[in-house]
């Protein structure tokens, strides 16, 4: 059974099914292949970063500078096609369009933005973008990294968690206070005295992605690499609804893959002399499965089409992000728990989405978060922290 259910193909224009098309051959013979070894490796391709952006995979939505600017919707089934791979290709999709180039190309100048963006479109140029700290996940505005302006140059303290690429990256966008307690952007180019950085160990969840921990020892940077007009910490956060948009499609692509997985495996395995597909019990999570991924596709469509438009609301993006990913950890479950035991295994792509999605419930906005953004945005009364 197809996966539009609801017909929203129609609702696509020819550019964003052929942009979508394209992604998904892509995946389809240069990155399933190699999967699974990268996966028990714990190793990501870095030959794949390089391909994604000779096709145009990074800051798709963005324009000039080597960007693609295409729609939002267009973005979006990026998202979503390399999601149903892996989680941590998105993720390296995300990382370096969503939050450190639209950083660069919403808040840098005009010079910086030349420097450094055409390298990143293409791949050419690795990035990340530190924002979390071991302290402050879900609270970024109690952040203790500084930067301290010392002649031209400005001096950077403290540490990051949790940030992919981030020990290799050639453009690190990191947040900081600066000695008036505002919080800036500042990139950190490779080799800045004063930097390390190192792979976070034994994870069992984005087994691909290299996410790091960072330390910062009075790091030196030229005083020009501040973003000019990343002006507190409201800036680092829109970077975050770039971010968290993709996401909200790129769920999608995980829950996809685990629905067609459960569906094929049903309809072949056999118990008590007939296929499973053919038990109550089995049909119902099916049935589920399909309804929620449809709902999905729906809220992520007219999500773009706000984002299209210029009116999208970060709330509006909180609950795309929220359900999305909500639902596709469930179908993964329900996947898993169709395949029985070969479910655990990495025969099938299920076990793999499931862990992925254990720490996309929690990473850019865990889902208690976004729930406080969005009663918070229907009630007007603030329950953080009470």
């Amino acid at each position: 059974m197809s996966l539009d259910y609801y017909e929203i193909e129609t609702q696509l224009t020819e550019a964003e099914r052929a942009v979508r098309d394209r992604v998904r051959a892509f995946v389809d013979s240069e990155i399933r292949p190699i999967l699974n070894d990268h996966h028990r490796a714990a190793t990501f391709p870095m030959a794949i970063a390089r391909r994604m952006g000779e096709l145009g995979l990074y800051a798709p939505h963005l324009s000039g500078y080597g960007c693609a600017g295409m729609s939002n919707i267009a973005y979006g089934l990026i998202m979503q096609e390399l999601d149903r791979a892996d989680a941590g290709i998105r993720s390296q999709a995300s990382v370096q369009g969503s939050l450190a180039m639209y950083a660069i190309h919403a808040f840098g100048s005009e010079e910086q933005k030349q420097k450094w963006l055409p390298g990143m479109a293409t791949g050419a140029l690795i990035a990340c973008f530190g924002l979390t700290e071991r302290g402050h996940g879900s609270d970024p505005a109690g952040m203790e990294t500084t930067a301290r302006r010392d002649g031209d140059h400005y001096v950077l303290n403290g540490g990051k968690r949790w940030i992919g690429n981030g020990d290799i990256a050639d453009v690190k966008v990191i947040w900081a206070k600066d000695e008036n307690g505002y919080v800036g952007g500042f990139v950190v180019e490779k080799d800045a005295p004063g930097f390390r950085g190192e792979v976070i160990p034994g994870k069992f969840s984005l087994r691909i992605s290299r996410t790091c921990e960072l330390w910062f020892e009075d790091c030196r940077i030229p005083a020009a690499n501040r973003l000019p007009d990343a002006k507190g910490l409201r800036a680092a956060l829109s970077c975050l609804s770039q971010a968290r948009y993709g996401i909200a499609w790129g769920a999608i692509g995980a829950a996809m893959d685990c629905y067609e997985t459960a569906l094929n495996y049903a309809g072949t395995r056999e118990q008590f002399g007939k296929p499973l597909a053919g038990f109550q019990l089995v049909q119902e999570k099916l049935v589920w499965m399909l309804t929620e991924i449809t709902k999905a596709q729906l809220l992520a469509l007219q999500l773009g089409r706000l984002k299209d438009a210029g009116t999208v609301r970060p709330q509006q993006i909180s609950m795309a992000k929220r359900n999305n990913v909500w639902m596709a950890l469930q179908c993964a479950r329900k996947a898993r728990d169709i395949l029985g035991g070969v479910g655990i295994t990495d025969a099938y792509p299920v076990m793999r989405h499931l862990m992925n999605l254990e720490t996309v419930f929690t990473y850019e906005g865990t889902h208690d978060v976004h729930t406080l953004i969005l009663g918070q945005d229907i009630t007007g009364h603030n329950a953080f922290g009470g």
